[in-house]
């Protein structure tokens, strides 16, 4: 009798133990990925919940500029980034050699100039000073806005690239004025305006809905990316990153969180 019950403990044990392992992911695996503070982190937040069902555990590293993210992906201490836009990307592999490549799209923050010496492009001042990003892709784009409000003219071809040396029309004599990305929502205090990344707009507690004088078209070539190492592009956890963001449950968090301030570009 008791060694029918204990062979009938054991059955049930191997039982649930079967089924344990059978409810495990068959690929859990374990991956760092680095975004900027804000929206970005806010959405991977999002993802990993939806990543872990599927055996990918992400950890969450964050940082507060534009350059320490590729070269920690370049170097191996991350497995994937998601924080900037496509150009930047390809500029970033231009210049500074990163064997890296996007994998998907994630979203869009349309950027917004923004001031506390006036209240619309009509009252900017001659002379006045204008804040953009000092890294080559965003400074091009916070041109590319002025010149489609009409402050400024850019030379033909200057394109997403442009920097204040391609300036050929400036009717008020505005002075440009290059700064670090992050550093723009601060400078509103010593300049007339900024064009700042709405990342960073949002960080610094701005509305880009409400406190921007003028603001970038959604329709923009500036969607954000999910970056990894050329080498780890094929690999199935990207696929279940990738995957874990393109999903209506991170489509809905982003459409209800932003209030239209970022956009979903997949």
């Amino acid at each position: 009798m008791i060694r029918s019950r204990l062979a009938g403990a054991l059955a049930g044990a191997a039982a649930l133990l079967s089924t344990a392992v059978l409810a495990l992911p068959a690929s859990a695996e374990a991956i760092k990925v680095g975004v900027s503070a804000g929206p970005h982190a806010q959405i991977l937040e999002q993802v990993k919940g939806i990543a872990a069902k599927q055996g990918l555990d992400i950890e969450i590293i964050e940082f507060t500029d534009y350059v320490i993210p590729n070269q920690a992906l370049s170097q191996g201490d991350l497995q994937a980034n998601s924080f900037q836009h496509q150009p930047y990307l390809d500029n970033q592999v231009k210049d500074r050699g990163y064997d890296l490549v996007s994998v998907g799209k994630t979203v869009v923050f349309p950027m917004g100039i923004y001031s506390k010496k006036v209240k619309t492009l009509e009252e900017v001042k001659d002379g006045a000073r204008i804040a953009v990003p000092n890294d080559p892709t965003n400074g091009g784009r916070a041109l590319l806005l002025l010149q489609a409000k009409g402050l400024i003219g850019l030379r033909d071809g200057a394109g997403l690239k442009a920097s204040p040396v391609d300036i050929t029309s400036n009717p008020k004599k505005l002075q440009i004025v290059e700064l670090d990305a992050a550093q723009l929502p601060r400078s509103l205090d010593d300049v007339d305006a900024a064009a700042v990344n709405t990342n960073y707009a949002l960080e610094a507690g701005l509305n880009p809905n409400s406190d921007t004088i003028a603001r970038e078209s959604s329709e923009s070539p500036y969607a954000n990316v999910i970056a990894v190492r050329t080498v780890d592009k094929g690999k199935p956890w990207v696929a279940t990153l990738v995957n874990s963001y393109h999903t209506p449950e991170v489509r809905q968090f982003v459409l209800d969180k932003f209030k239209g301030a970022v956009a979903p570009a997949w």
